[in-house]
């Protein structure tokens, strides 16, 4: 890839103003440095914007500084899964058995086989098992085995999280509603009802590898152990009020998987075992096949919902292709990305640890994101892929009808916050850009208790966002052609 110049400002204009009124004049006239100072952020802000068609850098801060991406991460891994993949890739989660089928019973065991699906579902194993069914199988003499081998075996994407955090789950080659498990909880009297269940959009299944009881104390709100096999959790009773549901992430997610298809197999008249684990897949015959839709689709959803497993179940299953093997982990995988955007696109300051962003080790400088984004757009059409990113107006209301249209990549960490994406201006003139902003020190000083709704962080990330609408507001006028 040619290297871009180092910068080329281009002097203050007005072209084509947004009607937005005397006061957004005066904004888009001020300084970026002053807006930066604005914003009260503390730590480091930087940011890179050039034109999309030419790479000319318009605009630079602190570009070269290398900062946590957050989830704008996921551009990159999306492009990485893309280019190695490929777009119409599909994920194939199997039933297969061994000893073979003699009038309706396997001679050996069954084993539900996953192959890395970040979405795989509960209605997608509801359907796996009547395929069992339609098989002709009744029963089955051996075990009921699960096998998530496809992809190494991760207990959370990132040890600093609040065990009970649900974007940060397990990971594996099986994988079963974002490995997340739905807790609901009704008061009655003086008692609580609760359960834990597999939930999907048209099934309830009650799980028994995940146990919660309720307990007299005030803090911590939840305690995870692991206990005989099982997620064992426990949460204050005087946390919970009269009654609400949150997912919580899913520590040991073949065995969670295997837990829901037990039920629906029996729904099918077909009795299977608990199911355990086993860590190579056995030879067998496939009986019946789930396959996800294709990666294309399911990059989409991932940029829009930023959806921590499947960035790392894809990324995963990249490294896996590229180089032939399954790599050793999380850190091993993301760094035989940063290889490949070294390679293809000439970045020296990406050093990611995993694939989510969700680490806040991982590090990239805002012009290498913005000079990927660019080859991306170019190359893989990535900008199709990317939400809309909404202008809103003092009281945070979305303003519609902005004549200025962003399809970007958010990202959000206690303090840390990135914007990265596209620009379309009226006049046809597209910008590329990346917006990094990070209060690291502040981010140091949180227990790991707090990292969910840490005091502050509201606040602060909402004065993030107005910076970076006031930097894309003030660059669509200053640089409309």
């Amino acid at each position: 890839m040619s290297a871009l110049p180092a910068c080329a400002n281009a002097p203050e204009r007005s072209l084509r103003p947004i009607e937005r009124g005397a006061g957004f004049l005066k904004q888009i006239q001020t300084p970026a440095e002053a807006l930066i100072s604005r914003a009260k952020l503390g730590g480091d802000v930087a940011f890179c914007v050039a034109d999309a068609r030419t790479g000319n850098i318009l605009e630079e801060y602190k570009a070269g500084l290398k900062q946590p991406p957050a989830s704008v991460a996921k551009a990159l891994t999306a492009a990485y899964a893309l280019d190695v993949l490929g777009a119409n890739h599909q994920f194939e989660t199997r039933v297969v058995v061994t000893g073979g089928v003699k009038n309706g019973v396997v001679q050996g065991d069954l084993i539900l086989a996953g192959g890395g699906d970040p979405t795989l579902d509960t209605d997608a194993l509801a359907a796996l098992a009547a395929k069992v069914k339609a098989a002709g199988i009744t029963s089955v003499k051996g075990g009921f085995k699960v096998w998530g081998g496809a992809l190494p075996s991760v207990r959370t994407i990132d040890t600093g999280q609040p065990d009970h955090v649900g974007y940060s789950p397990a990971v594996s080659g099986l994988n079963l509603n974002f490995n997340r498990v739905h807790f609901e909880w009704r008061r009655s009297g003086g008692q609580y009802t609760v359960t834990m269940e597999g939930r999907s959009e048209k099934h309830r299944p009650a799980v028994k590898f995940a146990r919660m009881a309720v307990e007299a104390r005030s803090l911590p709100v939840y305690i995870y152990k692991d206990r005989g096999g099982r997620d064992e959790w426990s949460v204050a009773r005087g946390a919970l009020g009269n009654g609400g549901a949150r997912w919580l992430p899913v520590r040991k997610p073949e065995i969670y998987a295997g837990d829901v298809f037990q039920t629906f197999a029996r729904s099918q008249g077909i009795t299977l075992g608990a199911p355990s684990s086993v860590g190579k897949l056995p030879s067998g015959e496939t009986v019946a096949r789930h396959q996800s839709a294709p990666l294309q689709d399911i990059l989409r959803n991932m940029l829009k919902w930023s959806t921590n497993l499947t960035a790392e179940c894809v990324g995963m299953a990249a490294t896996a292709k590229r180089s032939g093997s399954r790599p050793a982990g999380l850190k091993a995988s993301a760094k035989a990305m940063n290889g490949w955007a070294r390679d293809k696109f000439g970045l020296t300051s990406m050093s990611f640890v995993d694939h989510s962003g969700l680490g806040e080790a991982s590090r990239i400088s805002a012009t290498d994101m913005m000079r990927a984004l660019r080859a991306l757009r170019q190359e893989s059409g990535l900008k199709t892929l990317l939400k809309r990113f909404h202008f809103r107006d003092e009281q945070r209301r979305i303003l519609k009808n902005h004549p200025v249209e962003v399809h970007a990549k958010t990202g959000t960490l206690n303090f840390v916050s990135g914007l990265g994406g596209f620009v379309d201006l009226p006049d046809g003139t597209e910008l590329v850009f990346a917006i990094f902003a990070a209060n690291m020190k502040q981010r140091a000083g949180l227990g790991k208790d707090d990292r969910e709704r840490p005091p502050g962080g509201a606040s602060w990330n909402r004065r993030a966002k107005t910076l970076q609408q006031a930097l894309i507001e003030r660059w669509s006028v200053l640089y409309a052609a």
